[in-house]
């Protein structure tokens, strides 16, 4: 019979479970309260999410509880490589930057990692996740479990240097950050250390902690063997959290994306911004004015009761689109469909074309493989 250990409460464990508590209470703010119509708060909740994935991990192995619930051991390693990613993209669309199709590719190791844990590890039995365990945490304390390798043991290195692969991914993104940063204080004249604009100050704080974390992880892997130090990274963590939740109670306006120079003197209302938000869903899904070719902002703008000027602000601040591309999106959003359907098979490309609003088969080409990737043809043969 495997053996366990008695279970362990101290000031660490009870620091790291507020931790949890308050990132998930945040996240659920970030995601569905008012900010949430802001996607770079959307991804901030994300982030706080895997925040608390990764404590909830460490604060069952520190405490001895993961005896108890072995299937759990590991299932939060993915979020290594989530982490420095989110933080990029949350500070790049806080700073007013545009989230491209292209810049879901910054996960795409945390999704290949998580389709390589499926296939090597958490589809193992009981055996190899109590071993994975006792190799973490209790390394010579209690004898492992004896079983047969499924696979040549060279595949399960990538799990043995998740913490070197980790580092070269947080010293990348740091760079990125800082990069992005120095572009926007570049673009409005002024000094990197500059305290005119709380959200980017705010952007900068976030990235110098951000390179902390990178340094109190190396610290802590150096000091103690394995994952016995991941006690303190958790407290770090936590403290970060409380920094947040501090912040926003003191300075909500951090949590408002950057607003262009051109709507420096706008008058727009976060109330005026949200009601419009939800006007601008209803009206596309159920009347999907898009679809006519004289589709234009001043219309639009009209139909909704606002102004062209904050309609343009409210696109570009809370989607972070221009207007061109937010039509565009939704006409080859329906010409997917239209294309992928049978009932429409006896239609030729510039019918759908001039169906979703195109008048021109060239223009709708172009805007097809820009938010496909690929030609209308390639699609529907696809």
């Amino acid at each position: 019979m495997p053996q366990v250990l008695p279970l362990k409460i101290d000031i660490y464990s009870l620091w790291i479970f507020l931790g949890i508590i308050q990132a998930l209470f945040l996240a659920y703010f970030f995601l569905f309260g008012k900010q949430a119509h802001f996607l770079a708060n959307k991804f901030l909740g994300v982030l706080l999410i895997a925040f608390a994935a990764a404590l909830s991990e460490i604060l069952l192995c520190y405490t001895n509880y993961m005896f108890r619930v072995i299937w759990l051991i590991d299932f939060a390693e993915p979020t290594n490589l989530l982490f420095a990613p989110l933080i990029f993209i949350y500070h790049k669309t806080l700073l007013g930057k545009q989230f491209k199709k292209s810049d879901w590719l910054h996960f795409l190791p945390f999704v290949a990692y998580i389709v390589y844990l499926s296939i090597t590890f958490y589809s193992k039995g009981y055996p190899e996740k109590y071993n994975a365990y006792l190799n973490a945490y209790h390394h010579d304390t209690l004898p492992q479990l004896t079983y047969e390798y499924t696979f040549p043991e060279w595949i399960y290195l990538i799990r043995d240097y998740i913490n070197e692969l980790m580092l070269l991914q947080m010293c990348v993104y740091a760079g990125l950050g800082i990069s992005v940063l120095r572009e926007v204080s570049n673009n409005e004249r002024m000094s990197f250390w500059s305290n005119q604009n709380q959200t980017f100050v705010w952007c900068r704080r976030g990235q110098l902690y951000s390179i902390l974390a990178t340094i109190v992880f190396v610290v802590t892997k150096l000091l103690f063997p394995h994952d016995l130090g991941d006690h303190f990274i958790a407290a770090y963590l936590t403290f970060l959290i409380y920094g947040l939740s501090f912040t926003f109670m003191n300075q909500p306006e951090v949590f408002t994306p950057r607003i262009n120079k051109k709507y420096e003197k706008s008058s727009l209302t976060s109330e005026i911004q949200e009601n419009t938000l939800e006007k601008i869903q209803l009206v596309m899904q159920n009347e999907k004015p898009f679809l006519d070719s004289s589709f234009s902002l001043p219309s639009f703008a009209k139909r909704l009761g606002v102004s062209p000027h904050h309609l343009s602000q409210i696109l570009n601040e809370s989607l972070g689109q221009t207007f061109f591309d937010f039509t565009a999106q939704h006409r080859i959003n329906e010409a997917r469909e239209m294309l992928s359907s049978p009932t429409f098979n006896h239609l030729k490309i510039e019918e759908i074309a001039e169906m979703v609003g195109y008048n021109s088969k060239s223009a709708f080409n172009t805007a097809f493989k820009k938010f496909t990737g690929k030609t209308p043809s390639s699609f529907r043969t696809s």
